[in-house]
């Protein structure tokens, strides 16, 4: 009876570690699998008409987390960020990216979003652009896609 006792606790000691490892696995999946979006002038508001383009590769993670970069051509970009706003609307900027090398912007280490703006984040609300000085609301955009 021991023996039983004792493997049925090994059965259910294996089964929690096997669900907290699951768990841990969940929290860093990325939500956007989208592949890269392309960050063109006419998805600015008000739109912009430029022959300069981007490419995100940015991933939002379950828990928040924040990474990738957005490479641009055709511009000379003085600040890039990832902004709350639905498609056609503004907002205001809540991870702005760092330039790390011509054309490159990328999110800092450790960026996260908040409960809200995940939230946000999943229904739409997000979008990622770069400005210029010729255009300094930004020149291209593109809305992050859950």
């Amino acid at each position: 009876m021991d023996r039983i006792h004792a493997l049925a606790a090994s059965a259910r000691a294996a089964t929690l570690g096997l669900a907290v490892s699951l768990v841990a696995a969940c929290s860093s999946v990325s939500l956007s699998d989208s592949g890269p979006l392309k960050l063109t002038g006419d998805q600015e508001v008000p739109p912009v008409t430029t022959a300069a383009s981007g490419l995100s590769t940015l991933r939002i993670a379950s828990d928040g987390a924040v990474s990738g970069d957005v490479k641009t051509t055709g511009l000379d970009g003085t600040m890039a960020h990832i902004h709350t706003g639905a498609r056609g609307a503004n907002g205001p900027v809540i991870v702005p990216l760092t330039k790390t090398a011509d054309g490159v912007w990328s999110v800092p280490a450790g960026a996260k979003l908040t409960a809200e703006q995940l939230t946000t984040y999943k229904a739409g609300g997000l979008y990622v652009n770069v400005h210029t000085e010729a255009h300094k609301g930004g020149e291209i955009r593109a809305q992050l896609q859950p």
